[in-house]
């Protein structure tokens, strides 16, 4: 028989409680197997762990309370549906399908390749992959059209360097001759 634990609650043991708790809300389990489970984990009753919750922990994990139950709504609402075997026929008006076993068989097989889904979810596969070859032929053309472009910027920058120079030169030239002017205007 092992002995359950009766002392102080530490914040290690808080942070377990959560993160368990919190996965039970995400994946759709109970809290009280959630209690159970941590419980196994620290050597405590079920019952401790869900008093510790409910007067302590909860309070400080309400929006990751929130944000669990979100995930687990779209999580739910995104999962593709499984089968449902039934034994006998079904009562009609139940809307429960009969499955045989070639068609289990079938689904898992399918759900193992990667094949579960529907066929609007292969439908939308195939447009995203095509939208992302055509995204990919344009960063190509996009990284070509860069490249020419660095190009024509490095001969526009020299050509400019070069024309400066040629109007420096054309300064000096004129500067000097309108001294050679001044020199032989004193002279006569």
């Amino acid at each position: 028989m092992t002995s359950t634990r009766q002392d102080a609650w530490t914040s290690d043991e808080d942070l377990l409680l959560a993160e368990v708790v919190l996965r039970h809300i995400r994946e759709g389990g109970t809290q009280l197997a959630a209690f159970e489970e941590v419980g196994r984990k620290l050597s405590r009753t079920s019952a401790a762990c869900g008093f510790r919750w409910n007067s302590y922990v909860r309070k400080q994990y309400k929006t990751g309370i929130e944000s669990a139950k979100k995930q687990r709504k779209e999580f739910k609402s995104s999962a593709v549906p499984a089968p449902i075997f039934v034994q006998n026929a079904p009562e009609e008006g139940t809307g429960v399908k009969t499955l045989t076993l070639d068609e289990i068989i079938s689904y898992l097989q399918n759900l193992k390749n990667g094949n579960g889904g529907s066929l609007e979810t292969a439908e939308e596969n195939k447009k995203l992959s095509l939208k992302i070859k055509e995204l990919e032929k344009k960063v190509n053309r996009l990284e070509q059209e860069k490249q020419m472009l660095q190009t024509n910027l490095i001969v526009v920058r020299d050509d400019y360097k070069a024309l400066i120079e040629i109007m420096e030169r054309a300064k000096r030239v004129v500067l000097s001759d309108s001294t050679v002017k001044e020199k032989v205007e004193e002279v006569k």
